[in-house]
């Protein structure tokens, strides 16, 4: 049975935005939607017709906004604006990040504070729910007076022009797949194509699904550093819950803290060294994984109440108020969102940092507690997972230089009349990255913390870190062994973490 998310003037939820942007749920649009719509409507539709110049109605844009568009042309204004505006260039961003754009920008058309017609709204979702993806360039957005470039090319496939894919990913002409669905392509009236691109869309649907990725992989990390320790042999007492939220009270670290010590409940590994051991403190990539990962945490948390505040609002210039008064103002500028998502590229970099650092311990024979070097069935003949820390490395180093924030950056545009942008697009695009490498790194820790615990045998491991490495070689990653092509293996891990 196909689900259904229902859009209504009051925005939406984050998990509703995650559905419809990967899960294929189909949109509907409220009747509260569709009437607040046509109230504002009439509002524009008076001041279109008459002679005082409103931004966006019966003027420019941008720089050009003194100059006054004359009646008979104010239709081709808007048509004009989206044209010029779908100036992207590079290459095409994911299916799932346009489904998002598209979808905050409907969400925002149905909080009846556009003044578009009801057709502009059931155009969009019509276009959502035929699995239609317009073709958006990595290249456009400045992250201020909305994600123009990206919003435009979008709105241009309302218009039957552009370029876009079916469902299956095909790009056809745009008139066919309109057609195929039995959808109108749009005459852009009055307000409109200003309407459609002018949103922090594309960078708030980009923070919402990293929002979901991180939150599936930070729990996964608490595992797989618990998984490290384990076959580091490791002490679990660290993470007992009197050192954590008593004595330093961070939500993220009372719960990464709590995660990898129950992962470690009733490990024989654990249990084997916990008379006679000499060391008498971890290494700091063992003990003090709670706090980098609660870190993240907590940032997401934060990050969290940021994308619920904008999934909120109304972005658009103009705007039209309740009075229906038509009035310019600057919410369209990207900087909140811009902030949070170099802000959650710092502590998702730093963890993979982290975990490199678990697994280089492991592979190093004067640091393992008598693991093989590298992991490896039989040392020079084989090389085990030596060259895999080396891709582990290079995926950290590129989450590094990518964690240089964006929004300390500003180009000025437009003739000097938007003199200051946020560079939110570039924030969230380099943010996507680095979830995806981190992924890949904890794939790899994955991998080489399991062969780790595997090689302590007869000892076993702990049920939670047994029960991931029974998940992992279900999934086709074999455990010790002679050398093989370790790729696909290292493929499916991530694969795995993906789930």
């Amino acid at each position: 049975m196909t689900k259904t998310v229902t859009i209504h003037t009051q925005g939406m939820t984050q998990s509703q935005v995650v559905a419809v942007a990967r899960g294929e749920h189909r949109i509907e649009i409220g009747q509260d939607a569709i009437d607040a719509m046509a109230a504002t409507r009439r509002h524009i539709e008076q001041l279109a017709n008459g002679d005082v110049p409103v931004y966006g109605i019966s003027t420019g844009f941008g720089a050009l906004a003194n100059r006054h568009i004359e009646p008979k042309d104010r239709v081709q204004l808007q048509k004009s604006l989206i044209r010029s505006h779908a100036a992207g260039m590079g290459p095409a961003v994911e299916r799932e990040v346009v489904r998002a754009l598209m979808l905050m920008r409907l969400k925002t058309l149905c909080s009846g504070r556009t003044g578009v017609r009801p057709v502009v709204a059931t155009t969009m979702a019509a276009i959502l729910n035929a699995g239609i993806t317009p073709v958006v360039h990595e290249y456009g957005s400045l992250g201020c007076s909305g994600d123009l470039a990206p919003l435009a090319h979008c709105a241009l496939v309302l218009m039957g022009e552009g370029r876009a894919t079916d469902a299956r990913g095909v790009e056809r002409p745009v008139p066919e797949l309109l057609a195929e669905a039995g959808i109108e392509p749009l005459e852009l009236q009055e307000k409109e194509g200003l309407a459609l691109i002018n949103g922090t869309d594309g960078m708030l649907g980009m923070l919402i699904l990293a929002l979901a990725d991180l939150n599936k992989l930070v729990d996964y990390a608490d595992t797989i550093a618990a998984m490290s320790v384990e076959g580091q042999l490791g002490t679990d007492q660290v993470f007992r819950p009197e050192l954590h939220e008593p004595l330093r009270p961070h939500p993220g670290q009372a719960q990464s803290a709590a995660n990898m010590y129950a992962a470690l409940a009733g490990s024989p590994i654990v249990a084997s060294h916990r008379v006679g051991d000499s060391r008498v403190q971890d290494a700091y990539s063992l003990r003090c994984a709670p706090q980098v990962t609660g870190g993240l945490r907590d940032t997401m948390a934060w990050a969290t109440i940021v994308a619920e505040r904008e999934l909120a609002a109304a972005i658009d210039n103009p705007v039209v108020l309740e009075s229906g008064e038509v009035t310019s103002n600057g919410n369209f500028h990207g900087a909140p969102i811009a902030y949070i998502l170099d802000f959650l590229a710092i502590p998702a970099t730093d963890l993979g940092s982290m975990a490199e650092r678990r697994t280089d311990r492991a592979l190093d024979k004067n640091r393992s507690a008598g693991l093989e070097p590298f992991l490896a069935e039989d040392a020079g003949v084989d090389s085990g997972l030596m060259i895999a820390q080396y891709t582990q490395a290079g995926l950290v180093s590129e989450n590094k230089r990518l964690a240089a924030p964006a929004s300390v950056d500003s180009i000025p545009s437009s003739a000097m009349q938007e003199d200051h942008v946020s560079m939110g697009w570039h924030a969230g695009r380099k943010l996507r990255k680095i979830v995806d490498n981190l992924r890949r790194i904890l794939a790899i820790e994955l991998v080489t913390a399991a062969r780790a615990v595997e090689m302590r045998a007869p000892l076993q491991p702990a049920a939670v870190t047994g029960e991931l490495i029974a998940r992992l070689r279900a999934a086709g990653v074999a455990g010790v062994g002679p050398d093989r092509f370790l790729a696909p293996e290292l493929a499916a891990a991530e694969e795995l973490l993906r789930d």
